[in-house]
């Protein structure tokens, strides 16, 4: 359970949230765990099996508080608000952000800042856990690539040309992918990155992690009450959820590539926990689908520093964080969309 920007996450499960007088109470198995003024609360985001009762329910519609429901793995379910929310007035907000070009481009420019900022720092500690000193050398090469990325995207002035800067940079971050991976590299080698199908082991790895990734980040945008497919740095598309795809950029390196880099390098996935069908897609076997997925589920308990917040948090709540912190700059609360950084 943590407060967040007002908003109450609660990932106690088989927990009992209910009104008493004008504070919400949780109780799970005959003992109040917590008690907060209602006062203090714009939401409730509930993950997983937590019973809410009808009189908080009912007071939230009426405060206009939003009741977020996901599953135990962060899949957005509902969302219970009143008859009059500020949703619409966010999403107008988010909408009319698209006729700014200025201001587009710098949201989409803090995702990008964001996104190269961390992919530095998986290839930082590359550096230092190499064995090999070309290994050193190529890794090194590429921290300072991305370092003259981020510096240069200041003079970004259109989304157009920061979409081409993030794809070279992107690209060079992956060039020396391979040189991350300490065991087994053969079968782990990453010649370029293919999405659909993955064509090798590590684009599979890859491509599973970053569709984890994205639903999760569907569910931040629609728990905050914005509209997924809307976004800034992605272009739009139907279907496409734009909005999702523009959140995990910055997420990608801490969530996704360190997760699948640390399961190689412990040999958790080996080589073997793979299939492969007709054309030459690869594929993660049930064996090997059901082992990411359970360390993709405790990955996103363990605990990191948000800078913004000043405070540590799961890694699992960053996104909602982070789609929270989206929606007040959208909002006109704050200057500027602040990305994640990680150390």
């Amino acid at each position: 359970m943590h407060e967040l920007l007002n908003t109450l996450y609660v990932t106690t499960e088989q927990s009992y949230l209910h009104l008493d007088h004008d504070t919400i109470r949780m109780d799970a198995e005959g003992t109040t765990l917590f008690r907060m003024p209602l006062l203090h609360l714009s939401a409730i985001v509930c993950f997983g099996n937590v019973l809410i009762s009808p009189a908080l329910l009912y007071r939230c519609a009426e405060d206009a508080r939003s009741v977020v429901l996901l599953d135990r793995n962060g899949r957005f379910k509902a969302r219970v608000e009143g008859g009059t929310s500020g949703s619409v007035l966010l999403r107008r907000a988010q909408h009319e952000a698209l006729s700014d070009v200025s201001r587009t481009t710098a949201i989409a420019r803090n995702c990008v800042a964001g996104k190269l900022q961390n992919c530095r720092q998986v290839a930082l500690r590359g550096v230092r856990e190499a064995r090999d000193a070309e290994d050193v050398m190529r890794l090194t090469a590429t921290v300072e690539t991305l370092g003259e990325a981020v510096e240069r995207l200041e003079a970004c002035a259109d989304t157009d040309t920061l979409r081409g800067w993030e794809g070279d940079a992107a690209r060079a971050y992956f060039s020396t992918f391979d040189a991350l991976v300490r065991e087994d590299r053969e079968a782990f080698a990453l010649t370029a990155r293919s999405r659909r199908p993955p064509l090798d082991r590590m684009n599979a790895l890859l491509s599973f992690a970053y569709t984890l990734l994205a639903q999760d980040c569907i569910a931040a945008a629609e728990g905050v009450g914005l509209d997924p497919q809307v976004g800034y740095l992605h272009v739009l598309r139907p279907g496409r959820p734009a909005l999702a795809l523009d959140l995990m950029e910055e997420l990608r390196p801490v969530l996704a590539d360190r997760l699948v880099l640390t399961l190689i390098n412990r040999r958790q996935i080996q080589r073997d926990d793979f299939v492969e069908r007709e054309g030459g897609a690869v594929l993660l076997s049930d064996k090997g689908r059901k082992t990411f997925l359970v360390a993709y589920q405790e990955r996103k308990r363990d605990e990191v520093q948000h800078r913004v917040l000043g405070k540590k948090l799961p890694l699992g709540l960053v996104v909602h964080v982070q789609a929270r912190l989206l929606a007040r700059h959208l909002r006109g609360d704050l200057p500027e969309y602040l990305p994640f950084l990680y150390r």
